[in-house]
């Protein structure tokens, strides 16, 4: 179970499925991605529920391409991911991530008094943050923004207390999330994504951020089901059902918005979340 909201919704949505489908129990465990995809090469993960791409192409080529460790479901879920702004950091010039390079613009995001704007990148964990330090590097705004890596309800609740205070505020976001229904937020623009201007060094190396530069924006999204390859062999009915499971965005907006909003519970979101569709759910199992 990653740590984001449809992440954890879809770990216990898959858990409660095979339960009622396989009669067999899956143990759900918070584990970081890097670290999943090492369990699942050696046997101690079986499932992770929600791989992203582009973020994790090294990891993906490593393990599923030429290790062969992992498989990623054919299905995927459209995705996109970039910076966004509140609507008074939009009116207060913040647009452009060319906007977000001038120190007159982003001294409206500071809030500690130090004369230097915050912009949340992401969780510590996420492979997303270290590549978000790679784009302020390269951008420039590095220079004169402090980047802050925190969990995301962390910064989900500074969001709520910025737009409720009209506090500006600019951060790394990605869709499908429940904030583009919540609040009233701006995509910041950025010129369109060339892959000539990404050059990512591998995680492997610890200056691999240092090494790196991505001067456009991301490339199109998505996320897919990975499972391991030993697991395909030893339950081939639920690496079938695997196969079949086809959330769409809408959902997985309306399970962020269940956990991060209403503060529900993972696994109790998924109990009604299966018993609501079980059809759906017996379709999945149906060989």
């Amino acid at each position: 179970m990653p740590n984001w909201p449809s992440g954890q919704a879809t770990a216990n949505i898959l858990k409660v499925a095979i339960a009622k489908e396989f009669g067999l129990d899956a143990q759900v465990q918070e584990i970081g991605t890097l670290n999943a995809f090492v369990g699942l090469e050696n046997g101690k993960v079986d499932i992770h529920p929600e791989v992203w791409q582009p973020n994790l192409q090294d990891v993906i080529k490593k393990f599923v391409t030429e290790k062969g460790a992992v498989v990623l479901s054919q299905h995927s879920v459209p995705a996109w991911q970039g910076i966004c702004a509140t609507s008074a950091a939009a009116e207060k010039g913040l647009k452009t991530i060319a906007d977000l390079s001038d120190p007159e613009k982003t001294k409206v995001l500071d809030t500690d008094g130090d004369g230097k704007g915050e912009m949340w990148i992401g969780a510590p964990a996420w492979s997303s943050t270290g590549i978000e330090r790679v784009r302020a590097n390269t951008y420039g705004y590095a220079k004169n923004l402090t980047l802050v890596e925190t969990e995301e309800e962390v910064a989900m609740a500074g969001l709520d207390a910025a737009v409720a205070t009209n506090q500006p505020m600019v951060f790394a976001c990605y869709a499908p999330h429940f904030i583009f229904d919540l609040h009233q937020i701006v995509r910041i623009a950025e010129p369109p994504h060339d892959a000539a201007k990404w050059k990512l060094a591998s995680g492997d190396d610890p200056l691999w951020i240092s090494k790196s530069s991505a001067s456009t924006a991301w490339d199109a999204a998505h996320f897919n089901i990975a499972y391991a390859t030993a697991f395909d062999k030893k339950h081939p009915d639920i690496a079938a059902f695997l196969e079949k499971v086809d959330l769409s965005p809408e959902e997985a907006t309306a399970m962020s918005y269940a956990l991060e909003v209403e503060h529900q519970a993972p696994l109790g979101y998924a109990k009604k979340w299966v018993e609501g569709n079980a059809a759906r759910v017996d379709g999945w199992a149906k060989r």
